[in-house]
Parts: structure tokens; C-alpha cells; sequence
């Protein structure tokens, strides 16, 4: 079953953010984690997830994305403090 999700995975606390769109969230995380793929979050060390949200098809995740990813830094992290203030590794929760 595919869930489409679109997600923030951080370094750190107000670290580097890295915004992506999967239909498979634990999946996709547990790659950022282990920096199994070569790229950003692996170059950048992202590894927590900090913020995601459910949809219920890909194209609109896929416009969420980009919406996003268009927005400030600040607008970013308002998203990740309204659902997460502590900033916990919401990936525990997949495990």
C-alpha cells in the first residue's frame, strides 16, 4: 500500500533541512539514516526526521513538496516547530 508523505529530515536542532516526497516514509527515512544513497542528506549528515505529513495521493504530495521547498527557511522551520517543538526523531515512531 502506498502512503504518500512529505517529509524534513535535519542534521540538528536549526541544522541543515532537507525537504523530500516518498510513498514509503520508514523506508525513505531509514535510507536518510544510513546514508544508504549518495546526496545531500549523506553530504549533510540529515538524519533525524523532524516533520511529515500524510496525503492521499502522490501528486498532491508532490505539490506540497514544492511548495515547501519555495518557502523561507523560517516558514521551513515554523512547520517543524508547530508539529515537533523538540525537535524529537520522529523516525523512533516507524521503528
Amino acid at each position: 500500500m502506498r502512503e504518500p508523505a512529505v517529509y524534513i529530515m535535519a542534521s540538528k536542532r536549526n541544522g541543515t533541512l532537507y525537504v523530500g516526497v516518498t510513498s514509503n516514509l520508514p523506508r525513505r527515512a531509514h535510507e536518510h539514516r544510513t546514508s544508504a544513497l549518495p546526496g545531500f542528506t549523506a553530504r549533510y549528515a540529515c538524519k533525524l526526521l523532524v516533520f511529515y505529513e500524510w496525503y492521499a495521493d502522490m501528486p498532491t504530495a508532490i505539490a506540497r513538496e514544492k511548495q515547501i521547498k519555495a518557502g523561507s527557511r523560517k516558514a521551513k522551520l515554523a512547520l517543524i516547530e508547530a508539529m515537533n517543538p523538540d525537535w524529537d526523531d520522529l523516525y523512533d515512531g516507524f521503528a
